[in-house]
C-alpha cells in the first residue's frame, strides 16, 4: 500500500469519467474543509492473507497519527492507482478502503469516499508545514 496524505484547509472533488465500466453511472460535486486527504494504491502484494491485515491495520495507524496532529476529525479516501507498481485487483482495493472506512467511522472519525472507479477533477488547499503533506509505503 501506498499512500500520499495531505492536512487539507479544504478539498474538492468532482467525477470527470468514469474508469471502471461496471461502476454505476454517479455524478458528484463536492467538499470537506479541515481534513486529512489520502491517496491510496493498493498493490498486488498486499492482497496476501497476512499482508492484508498489516496493511490494513498500518493504514489505520497511519492515518489517525496524521489527524491527531492537527486534531482533524474528517478524512477523505481516493483510490489513486498512479503511486505505484502492480496494483490490486479492484475488488480486493474497494473492499479493503470500504473496511477502511468503516474502522475509522468505529472510532468518531468523520469519512467520506471519493467515487471508486472515476477520475476526479479537485480543488485542494494544503497547509504549509512539511508534515500537512506526507508520503508512506507500507
Amino acid at each position: 500500500m501506498k499512500l500520499l496524505c495531505f492536512q487539507a484547509k479544504r478539498f474538492r472533488w468532482k467525477t470527470h469519467s468514469k474508469t471502471l465500466p461496471e461502476v454505476p453511472d454517479r455524478e458528484v460535486d463536492e467538499s470537506v474543509e479541515e481534513a486529512v486527504v489520502v491517496f491510496f494504491h493498493a498493490e498486488a502484494s498486499d492482497e496476501a492473507g497476512e499482508r492484508r491485515a498489516s496493511v490494513l491495520r498500518q493504514t489505520l495507524k497511519h492515518v489517525k497519527w496524521l489527524a491527531n496532529k492537527r486534531a482533524l476529525k474528517n478524512i477523505v479516501l481516493h483510490s489513486f492507482a498512479h503511486l505505484g507498481g502492480a496494483g490490486a485487483t479492484t475488488d480486493f482495493t474497494e473492499k479493503l478502503v470500504e473496511e477502511i472506512a468503516e474502522r475509522l467511522r468505529a472510532t468518531g472519525y468523520s469519512v467520506r469516499l471519493t467515487p471508486f472507479g472515476y477520475f476526479c477533477e479537485w480543488d485542494l488547499s494544503v497547509y504549509g508545514d512539511s508534515l500537512a503533506k506526507v508520503w508512506k509505503e507500507i
